[in-house]
């Protein structure tokens, strides 16, 4: 672009054209004598007739003259001065010139880094001339911009198309500073935004610089950055797509994949707060990780940041679609076995660290028991991984082994109830029909009976999927919990004397304390010789139970040609005993069961 200036109002601010334009006027006369000796040489050497020449000559000089007279009104009024590496563009030397024409120029977050650039480039400092724009620039940074994180980001973003003279003049380095120093004010939670607008390279300079600092306060604001970063940059990160900007700009896959190793490599090295960087965020940074085929490390760094924030997580979090050729299931079930790894391996770490060092500080044994899973922490992540079994079960490409060694990867406190697991085992039955027997069994095997809750039992004894074994199981163990709550019962009335008691025993005894006592002990041995009957009667009716069922064993094992399969037997057992109920999937939840004395009293064999 060219302009059209004064050359007086240049040269009174700016050095540099004042020392070019000076330079041009002294070379002027030599070259001016150059090309007239140039054109005498041309003149004398032209074979011609004389009139002709003469004429000639007379047209030529004709000719001649207008241009020198052209030329020396250049010298007088005009002169060409290029700049192919001017910082900031035409615009900036425009404002530049306008600057030094006298017309006001508004400073602004995006225009002072070119404009200080610019000064330094025209040299317009303070030793040319006085109150100059460079020192105008300076004065601007240092009271309007680096003292605001956000205007601060402003600059820096102007400083990408300014390299390396704002690199040099320093802009770039205390911009940065401002922003990491200032992050932690109440006041910058709305400028994380605005961090989205920075390139890579910035990005990565901000977040070393904030990571500097140990701060809590800049841990949380450096996490909120990163999420707004990392949401404004990588398109795939939301399933829903509403929260991108329409006017940001979609990157390629090899920039999309370097934006989220970095957000990656940004991440804290310790536990996330869990209030800015959520489980969500987390989980849904690393199924952008498989989409874009980001580097294992990366994806192994988001499997243990996840985990430490798996308790937090939903259903709809973990469920992360297989996008590899290798994997036939249609969800990453390797991924999130592994995940649950992790979540398991921080407790056992936990435990040795608490266990092996007796001389540790308040602080480090502070920092040891927030690292570890709290009990409920592992009952939650034992739910969702309940949860997440009973969704990856229908899948007819989800191997038994694989369905056993999630469902086992969990400790036994980590479900109260084996309900949810019995649910996922019930749905994979019906799945996968072809299941051979040892299968059967060792799918079944996963549950243990001994958790189920009353309306699992009861949808167990009528499941006509489950093998025979572990029917029996269910029968056996929902018997032996019985026989249990009444002994826990008998033993809570005849073990330690109610406060009453001991008052009157503390007080001496008396006729009123004997008649009492006689008749707690009466009601005591009534209740017993109850609950000693009702006890009775269910184990006749298991005893009659089993012969019934080895009798059932022994004419199939007899019987030529008989398939001897499981279902047929669990089949003829239900038939006989009068079990006529239409099996349906279960859809019972762990759930507190509390059942009254009184109905397990009550309960018909």
């Amino acid at each position: 672009m060219s302009f059209h200036l004064h050359k007086f109002p240049l040269m009174s601010k700016s050095r540099k054209i004042h020392r070019m334009l000076t330079e041009q006027e002294e070379e002027r006369p030599a070259r001016q004598r150059r090309r007239g000796r140039s054109a005498g040489d041309n003149a004398a050497a032209a074979p011609a007739p004389e009139t002709e020449i003469e004429e000639a000559e007379e047209e030529e000089d004709e000719e001649d003259e207008q241009q020198e007279q052209q030329v020396r009104m250049d010298d007088g009024k005009s002169y060409r001065v290029t700049f192919p590496d001017f910082p900031g563009g035409p615009g900036t030397f425009e404002a530049a010139a306008k600057f030094c024409y006298g017309v006001r120029v508004e400073l602004t977050p995006w225009n002072v880094a070119p404009l200080r650039c610019a000064a330094e480039y025209m040299e317009m400092t303070e030793e040319h001339a006085e109150d100059n724009l460079a020192a105008r620039a300076e004065a601007y940074l240092a009271q309007a911009v680096l003292r605001h994180p956000g205007e601060a980001t402003k600059a820096l973003k102007s400083c990408e198309e300014l390299l390396p003279h704002a690199e040099e003049l320093g802009i770039v380095a205390r911009c940065v500073e401002a922003i990491a120093a200032r992050s932690s004010a109440a006041s910058s939670r709305s400028w994380s935004d605005d961090l989205a607008v920075l390139g890579l390279h910035m990005y990565k300079r901000v977040m070393a610089a904030m990571a500097a600092r140990e701060d809590v306060r800049t841990t949380e604001a450096m996490e909120s950055c990163l999420v707004s970063y990392a949401k404004a940059t990588l398109p795939g990160l939301s399933r829903s797509m509403r929260w991108r900007r329409a006017s940001a700009p979609v990157s390629s896959e090899l920039e999309q994949r370097d934006l989220l190793e970095a957000v990656v490599a940004s991440l804290p090295a310790d536990k996330c707060s869990g209030r800015v960087v959520t489980a969500k965020f987390l989980f849904a940074l690393l199924r952008t990780a498989h989409i874009l085929r980001a580097s294992d490390a990366a994806r192994a760094a988001l499997e243990r940041k996840a985990a430490t924030q798996l308790e937090q997580a939903t259903l709809e979090d973990v469920l992360i679609p297989s996008y590899s050729g290798a994997t036939e299931t249609l969800y990453d079930v390797d991924c999130v076995e592994r995940v649950v790894r992790h979540f398991l391996a921080e407790d056992v770490v936990g435990e040795d660290e608490a266990s092996s060092s007796a001389a540790i500080t308040e602080e480090e044994a502070a920092r040891t028991t927030a690292s570890r899973p709290s009990a409920v922490a592992m009952v939650q992540v034992g739910k969702l991984v309940d949860n997440y079994l009973a969704e990856v079960a229908s899948d007819a490409n989800l191997k038994p082994a694989k369905f056993c060694e999630l469902a086992l990867a969990l400790p036994d406190h980590a479900r109260v109830y084996d309900d949810g697991v019995y649910r996922a085992v019930d749905i994979y039955l019906k799945a996968h029909p072809r299941l051979t027997a040892e299968e059967r069994d060792r799918v079944c095997g996963v549950v243990d009976c001994r958790k189920l809750t009353v309306e699992a039992c009861t949808h167990a004894a009528q499941n006509e999927r489950l093998p025979l074994r572990a029917v029996l199981q269910v029968l056996f163990f929902e018997q032996l919990q019985l026989r249990r709550a009444i002994t826990a019962t008998l033993l809570a009335s005849t073990g330690a004397p109610r406060p009453q008691q001991q008052q009157r025993a503390a007080a001496g005894p008396s006729e009123t304390w004997r008649t009492t006592a006689v008749q707690d002990s009466h009601v005591l041995r009534v209740d017993m010789d109850g609950m000693r009957s009702r006890v009775q009667g269910l184990e006749r009716e298991c005893s009659s139970m089993r012969r019934a069922i080895k009798k059932i064993d022994g004419r199939d094992d007899d019987a030529p040609g008989s398939p001897g399969s499981a279902g047929g037997a669990t089949s003829s057992w239900r038939s006989r005993y009068g079990c006529k109920f239409s099996t349906q999937v279960c859809d019972s939840q762990a759930r507190d069961a509390v059942v009254s004395r009184a109905s397990r009293m009550g309960m018909s064999p």
